[in-house]
């Protein structure tokens, strides 16, 4: 524990639906739900708006549809969230050389080594000025967690939601942690928290009244004496800057499962094609190819294989993606497909076009071991007729809800939704009034998909932070709140 608040933790309230929001005028205000929209569709966030129904984050997207049925649904734009991540992770960066990013949304700071902050006083500060730089950069707010440890920063900055600063003063830990659910502290789970229910502790304070000797009999010595001293307010974990990640990987889940052997290796070699730009965009190469199969009965397998030396040539992965394809029967169906690399490095091997003409090679063999099979009577048996995928289908994939388009009369806008042969888009831009709505053909040669646009047409340059940078309110929103604990 120190005993300055110089661990700050911030997380971006609502991230997804947020962003969403500032993006698209016309749904400023409202429920808006971004996750997966077919059948087996899960939430990602939900807006406040939206949760004011009951709708959160990991919940079925069809029982949000029953919760909140005039929300807006839509599907996930990832490269708008990690450019706006970028933006939040570079104002943390320039605060303090210790920064652990959490996911995109969320991360501890250690402004004590970047000498942002030494007291209360010049931590509220630092953290007040961080919040007002996020708005007026990305246009969206920010909670922040001012404590002593990373376990009470995050603890203030859950109090601090929406769009709020809470500092817990040095001294009053255990006053502000006794009346919390158990829940609160890191690794106490559902599983966890009802044990501990069923053993009478559903506070904090029943934890700390407990001793460390009962909470080491009820869930294990390891477990035990972390969370007794976590009871106490006591957490002396660091904050440790961004690591090097492991593994890189992309995965799909169908809303139908898949049968056609066709169309999962045209699946695999899509995944491994986007996995391939996910490395590259980290500037990385990897060695070892992975691939995941979730069957119909949701048994999942794993299979790899070990290159040469590190890749990031699509066409090694994809080919060795294909081949590991080949050893896992599918027959039943398909729900899940993944591809991922892991042993990575930051340089590639010298002898790419040898290892991709041997993956080649191997491939002709596989092809050839996959020709037509000869009947008895010397006639060769016709290959099963493939799967077609419907249009309306196929008109899903193209247009998702939620995701950028330009038309060369009308401009920028977003689809809305997609069906019968048609699709519906407003064209409104983030600096925009809200926008009109008009529905064309989905082979209209005029429109076509688009990248996201910045949700702050020109935002301020930063490079000078934190010396100084102009406060900002988002349209129609606030300029937050600030509190101390208790």
């Amino acid at each position: 524990m120190r005993p300055a608040p110089t661990i700050l933790h911030l997380d971006m309230d609502a991230f997804y639906a947020s962003a969403e929001q500032a993006s698209k005028p016309s749904l400023r205000g409202k429920a808006v739900v971004v996750g997966g929209l077919g059948p087996r569709g899960v939430v990602a966030t939900a807006s406040y708006e939206a949760r004011r129904f009951g709708v959160h984050s990991a919940m079925p997207t069809a029982q949000a549809r029953r919760l909140a049925p005039n929300a807006a649904y839509l599907v996930p734009r990832f490269s708008l969230y990690r450019a706006v991540s970028d933006q939040v992770m570079g104002l943390l960066g320039q605060l303090s050389p210790l920064v652990e990013p959490l996911s995109l949304d969320e991360a501890f700071v250690d402004l004590e080594a970047g000498g942002a902050a030494d007291d209360p006083a010049s931590a509220r500060a630092t953290g007040q000025r961080l919040r007002e730089a996020i708005r007026a950069v990305t246009g969206l707010s920010g909670s922040v967690g001012l404590a002593g440890s990373k376990m009470l920063a995050k603890i203030a900055s859950e109090q601090a939601k929406p769009d709020g600063l809470v500092l817990i003063e040095p001294g009053t830990e255990r006053e502000l942690l006794a009346p919390l659910s158990v829940r609160i502290l890191p690794g106490v789970g559902p599983a966890t928290g009802d044990h501990l229910r069923r053993a009478g502790m559903t506070t904090v304070h029943d934890l700390a009244e407990a001793g460390e000797a009962e909470l080491v009999r009820l869930v294990g010595k390891a477990h035990g004496h972390g969370l007794y001293r976590m009871a106490l307010g006591l957490d002396d974990r660091p904050v440790v800057a961004e690591r090097d990640a492991k593994s890189v990987s992309v995965e799909d889940t169908f809303d139908v499962d898949l049968h056609d052997r066709v169309r999962v290796r045209a699946e695999v070699e899509r995944l491994a094609v986007r996995c391939v730009e996910r490395l590259r965009g980290a500037d990385r190469s990897g060695r070892t190819v992975v691939l995941k199969v979730r069957r119909y009965d949701f048994s999942t397998l794993t299979r790899s294989e070990t290159l040469r030396g590190p890749t990031d040539d699509p066409t090694v992965v994809r080919e060795a993606a294909g081949r590991l394809l080949e050893s896992v029967d599918t027959t039943g169906g398909v729900r899940l497909l993944g591809v991922g690399v892991t042993g990575l490095a930051d340089f590639t091997q010298e002898d790419l076009f040898a290892q991709a003409a041997d993956a080649r090679e191997l491939e002709r063999r596989s092809e050839e071991a996959r020709e037509p099979a000869v009947t008895g009577n010397g006639e060769e048996s016709a290959p099963a007729e493939p799967e077609i995928e419907s249009a309306e289908a196929r008109a899903a994939r193209r247009w998702p809800a939620g995701h950028d388009v330009h038309h060369e009369e009308h401009g920028h806008g977003w689809v809305q939704g997609s069906g019968i042969g048609r699709v519906t888009v407003r064209f409104e831009e983030p600096w925009s009034a809200p926008g009109r709505v008009l529905t064309f053909r989905v082979d209209d040669p005029r429109l076509r998909p688009a990248d996201p646009l910045p949700l702050v047409r020109e935002p301020p340059d930063y490079s000078s932070w934190p010396a100084s940078l102009p406060k900002s309110r988002s349209p129609g929103g606030s300029a937050g709140s600030e509190a101390s604990s208790p």
